[in-house]
């Protein structure tokens, strides 16, 4: 069957799925946070349709699909596909299969390299460029590819549910809403396959074990009401700015970058300390694959520390700003507020509720000089941590990487956030997870000249299809 599911997946990504992931690329569907205007812009709608209307047109049995809207919120694909195959339920509520995708994209960036952009579609050798691509537009197209590449083969599959949501990006605050409006359809989910990870090079399978939460909110200090000549009020006025810092420097430490809170601290188990360190022996130090400017280091240069930062340990990082005019056009004005976005990861294991009320009570609390500070959390998201993998899963992994890569499995901690693992964790404890994509070194997704490595999404996709074979035969068995 490894030759039939290959083929198939070959067959697809050649021929079908392309076209249409370019024609995605160029719709700028800026996710709600970034995008207040998303629902009267429509550019949301255009990339559901486009993809709601290409899963629809495969070759499925049984498969449904549609577009569930709730009042307020950003649209759900839900695609629900029965049981395929030799698959005998073992009660009244059958296995289940989640795989996960979401459409929503991150703002533009600026710093694109010359001749790329991100709404316009680019193939440089296997790289297709564009905002979206890799992050997660594939994610629907390899999904139903792997499902269809499974009866194609003659293979068995338990029932699936595919969905594909449209505010991750955001932090993902419509999908608990749409959890609840599908009722009982996620029972019995004892698999989740996701595709909105990494990996840390394009040679094997890397499945990820744990994701950083977030914290993030916009800390705003006000002083004045109005601005004023820096002439007039300097040395008398404190300056926001100043005040700034003075709050940061109570959660990080400025020379080692430390967060100092306790809240956002966990113990890292041994075993994925054993996995930094397996994973640091097979691919170039992780600081290696950043685009740092000539001379510039990264804060520490052990490989395997460089892992383990990288995924359980919290840092602090301010991603935007307000009040303060562009350079060009800055007066000699002392300004009377300034705000800045604070993006805070949290380790996996890390009590986000806790963390986030630490952090508020330490910026707003006993504030200098008695000015008007607030701090407004507006994207929080859990970080998640993988139960023990079943044998079965284990030695499923390992199989699939080797037939679609030609190299073993590795796993690894990923420094980003997927909210909606958090939330499945809660609800489905005893499920397995294979959390695993295609954003490797350089495909910089967020920034400037993403691009999707195409040979790795169709290895990728291969990969799903040897999974929901093996989980088909496994659940019977374990």
């Amino acid at each position: 069957m490894n030759a039939q599911l290959a083929a198939h997946v070959d067959q697809v990504w050649a021929n079908d799925i392309l076209g249409p992931l370019q024609e995605y690329i160029t719709i700028p569907n800026v996710s709600a946070a970034y995008e207040e205007r998303w629902a009267e812009l429509g550019h949301m709608d255009r990339a559901v349709e486009l993809i709601a209307s290409w899963c629809a047109a495969r070759r499925i049995a049984g498969m449904t699909i549609e577009v569930q809207r709730l009042a307020g919120r950003s649209p759900l694909i839900v695609i629900e596909i029965p049981a395929f195959g030799n698959t005998p339920s073992r009660s009244s509520t059958p296995d289940t299969v989640l795989l996960y995708g979401h459409l929503d994209k991150q703002p533009e960036m600026t710093g694109w390299s010359d001749g790329l952009a991100p709404w316009t579609p680019v193939m440089r050798g296997d790289r297709l460029y564009g905002r979206g691509g890799a992050d997660d537009g594939y994610a629907a197209f390899a999904s139903l590819t792997a499902i269809e590449a499974v009866q194609a083969a003659g293979g068995s599959h338990a029932r699936c549910m595919v969905l594909i949501e449209a505010s991750e990006e955001s932090g993902s605050p419509d999908l608990p809403a749409h959890l609840d409006a599908l009722g009982e359809r996620l029972a019995g989910t004892s698999l989740v396959l996701c595709l909105d990870s990494g990996c840390l090079d394009y040679e094997r399978l890397w499945v990820t074990t744990s994701l950083r939460g977030l914290v993030g909110g916009v800390l705003r200090v006000e002083i004045l009401t109005e601005g004023v000549h820096s002439g007039l009020a300097s040395g008398v006025v404190p300056s926001t700015f100043r005040i700034l810092r003075m709050l940061l420097d109570r959660i990080e430490d400025s020379t080692t970058g430390s967060v100092l809170l306790p809240e956002f601290h966990v113990d890292i188990p041994t075993q994925r300390v054993r996995e930094a360190a397996a994973a640091a022996a097979v691919v170039e130090p992780f600081a290696s694959t950043l685009p740092f400017v000539p001379g510039a280091a990264p804060m520490t240069t052990d490989p395997v520390d460089q892992l383990l930062a990288h995924t359980w340990r919290p840092a602090v990082s301010v991603v935007g700003a307000d009040g303060m005019p562009p350079t060009g056009r800055a007066g000699n004005v002392l300004r009377p507020e300034t705000a800045l976005r604070l993006s805070v990861r949290i380790p996996p294991t890390c009590d986000h509720d806790r963390a986030t009320a630490a952090l508020a009570a330490a910026l707003t609390t006993d504030v200098p000089y008695g000015a008007r500070v607030t701090f407004d959390a507006d994207h929080v998201a859990p970080a998640w941590h993988a139960p023990a993998t079943a044998p079965w899963l284990a030695a499923s992994l390992e199989r699939a990487s080797m037939a679609a890569f030609g190299r073993p499995a590795c796993a690894f901690g990923e420094g980003g956030t997927i909210p909606f693992m958090g939330m499945l964790g809660d609800r489905f404890p005893d499920a397995q997870f294979v959390i695993t994509g295609v954003l490797g070194p350089g495909s910089n997704a967020h920034g400037p000249n993403e691009f999707l490595h195409l040979p790795t999404a169709r290895r990728v996709t291969e990969v799903l299809a040897h999974v929901l074979v093996d989980h088909a035969d496994g659940a019977r068995t374990t």
